[in-house]
C-alpha cells in the first residue's frame, strides 16, 4: 500500500512547475488530488490526465487563492468530489524582482496578495475539512527568506511572512493534530523560470555558483520531501522550515 492511500491532497497552482510536480507525486502515493490553477485550465487539465492514466484519482479546480470566493469555491468542489482534505500544500505563489527604485505598489500588492494572503485563506477554508485525526499542510516558501538577495524586497519579504505563518500555524493547529511545514526551495528550473529568461541565464550560473550540490533543482526534487511531510513518514515534525536548496542556504 501506497502511504498516501485514502488521503485527499488539496495543490495549489498546480497546473505546471513544482506544483504540477508535487500533484503527480503525492497521486503516485495514492492520494486523490485536487489539482487547482489560477488561469491555466489546459496545464491543469494535463496534469490531470498524466495522473489519471497512472492510475490515480485527480480533479482540475480553477480559482486565485488571492479571491475568497474563488477559495471558498475550490474547498466546496473538493468537499463534493472527496469528501475531505488530508493534505494541504500552498504552492501558488508569484515573483517579480526590481531594485527599490522601480518599486510599485501594484506589484506589492499582486504578490503579497497570492503568496501570503492566499495562503492564509486557503488553510483557513480548508480547516473544517480535516478529519479528526489530522493532517499536513505543507507551505512551499524559498530560500530568499534567509539569503535576501538584492531587488527582491518585496518578493523575500513574502516568502519570510510565510516562514512565520507556518511557524505560528503549527503551535495554533497542533492541538489538531495537523502539522504545518515549509519546504524552502533554491533556484528550481521550471517553465516560470524558462518564461523569466532565468534558465540558462547569468543569474542562474550565479545561483548554481552559489549551491554546494553544484547544479539547479528541478521540480522533482521538491515533489520528493514534500511527499514527506504529507505522509505519517513526518508525523513528530511541524513548524520546520526545511532548505531543499543544494545546500544553498548554508
Amino acid at each position: 500500500m501506497s502511504k498516501l492511500t485514502g488521503k485527499v491532497a488539496v495543490v495549489t497552482g498546480a497546473s505546471k512547475g513544482i506544483g504540477a510536480a508535487v500533484a503527480k507525486k503525492l497521486a503516485a502515493e495514492g492520494a486523490s488530488v485536487v489539482v487547482n490553477y489560477a488561469s491555466s485550465k489546459e496545464g491543469a487539465d494535463r496534469v490531470v490526465n498524466e495522473i489519471v492514466s497512472a492510475g490515480g484519482k485527480a480533479i482540475a479546480v480553477g480559482g486565485s487563492v488571492s479571491q475568497e470566493a474563488d477559495v471558498t469555491k475550490i474547498f466546496e468542489e473538493t468537499k463534493a468530489a472527496f469528501g475531505k482534505v488530508d493534505i494541504l500544500v500552498n504552492n501558488a505563489g508569484v515573483y517579480s524582482f526590481a531594485p527599490i527604485d522601480y518599486f510599485n505598489a501594484d506589484d506589492y500588492r499582486r504578490q503579497y496578495d497570492i503568496n501570503v494572503l492566499g495562503v492564509l485563506l486557503t488553510t483557513k477554508t480548508a480547516l473544517p475539512l480535516f478529519p479528526a485525526e489530522g493532517g499536513s499542510i505543507i507551505n512551499i516558501s524559498s530560500v530568499v527568506s534567509s539569503l535576501a538577495p538584492p531587488a527582491t524586497a518585496v518578493y523575500s519579504s513574502t516568502k519570510a511572512a510565510v516562514d512565520t505563518i507556518t511557524k505560528v500555524l503549527a503551535k495554533e493547529l497542533g492541538a489538531r493534530k495537523i502539522r504545518v511545514n515549509a519546504v524552502n526551495p533554491g533556484i528550481v528550473i521550471t517553465e516560470g523560470a524558462h518564461a523569466a529568461g532565468i534558465a540558462d541565464s547569468d543569474f542562474e550560473k550565479q545561483a548554481v555558483a552559489g549551491t554546494p550540490l553544484g547544479r539547479a533543482g528541478q521540480p522533482d526534487d521538491i515533489a520528493d520531501p514534500v511527499a514527506f511531510l504529507a505522509s505519517d513518514d513526518s508525523r513528530w515534525i511541524t513548524g520546520e522550515t526545511i532548505f531543499v536548496s543544494g545546500g544553498a542556504a548554508i
